[in-house]
């Protein structure tokens, strides 16, 4: 099985942090954001990683380089101006050879085991063009995106259960992207939101430890957290932002991130 980290974003909302250094390069507790995910890949067997890249790219290839290091193999989808989420993936999609694969935020942190792809992959029913993983929703992002049924599947329409946030993470079949041209800028949420329309999108609720390293206070709250727990379980979820006293530390906090000053943008882009 594949993976494909998405690593083409500007990263406005990082500035000036992404000024002059793309944003999955950007370091919490000693690794950048995007080797973080490259190890947990290399840990769960997934070696064969294309990762986009369109803001100082380049940067990002000498950085990572072949991936060997990592004991993974590394291939890059370079895009001269940034395709958006789905117009990147639809441009990598040979290297996918008609198969599911898994597709990964760069800008996120989390404790969810990629090796779950594979069960995913392997289950995954032919009609059934993707599996999504979402988290409790964030308090930068309190609507949340989508509504998973009890059933499994990911539904548009409000009832009992609440809407949860989609992760950035995700078991795709290369179906879902069949239509777009290649080379050219396409979102993802459209897609998305048709195939939940229609009943062939499912996904799963994963209760750890999640982050959406979107401002540099997230950031900076991100690498006091794993500096003062490190990557293992803690007592708290980071998805919540719950407050307790870190070890060591003579404040009452480790550092809940602030709200947002600017409104978060739909994480579908």
């Amino acid at each position: 099985m594949q993976a494909m980290i998405l690593a083409a974003g500007r990263g406005l909302r990082m500035r000036p942090l992404t000024d002059q250094l793309p944003k999955p390069l950007l370091e919490v507790a000693g690794r950048s954001l995007i080797e973080w995910r490259i190890q947990a890949l290399a840990q769960a067997g997934l070696i064969d990683i294309v990762i986009n890249h369109a803001w100082l790219g380049r940067q990002i290839e000498a950085a990572l380089g072949d991936g060997q290091r990592w004991g993974v193999r590394l291939q890059y989808s370079a895009e001269p101006l940034a395709l958006e989420t789905a117009g990147g993936i639809a441009q990598a999609l040979p290297f996918f050879k008609g198969q599911p694969f898994l597709v990964m935020n760069g800008d996120i942190w989390t404790d969810w085991d990629p090796a779950r792809a594979l069960q995913v992959a392997n289950s995954m029913p032919l009609e059934t063009l993707a599996h999504l993983v979402m988290v409790p929703n964030p308090t930068h992002h309190p609507e949340g995106d989508f509504i998973l049924q009890p059933d499994g599947r990911l539904s548009l329409n409000p009832g009992p259960a609440p809407a949860r946030t989609y992760a950035g993470l995700g078991v795709f079949r290369p179906e879902l992207f069949a239509l777009l041209e290649p080379g050219q800028p396409a979102p993802l949420a459209p897609l998305l939101r048709q195939g939940i329309d229609a009943g062939r999108i499912s996904g799963e609720l994963h209760p750890g430890r999640w982050v959406d390293v979107g401002t540099p206070e997230r950031l900076a709250w991100l690498d006091a957290h794993l500096q003062a727990h490190g990557p293992g379980p803690v007592s708290t979820r980071i998805t919540q932002g719950t407050r307790q006293k870190a070890p060591g530390s003579g404040t009452k906090d480790t550092g809940t991130p602030k709200q947002d000053a600017e409104p978060h943008p739909n994480r579908l882009s």
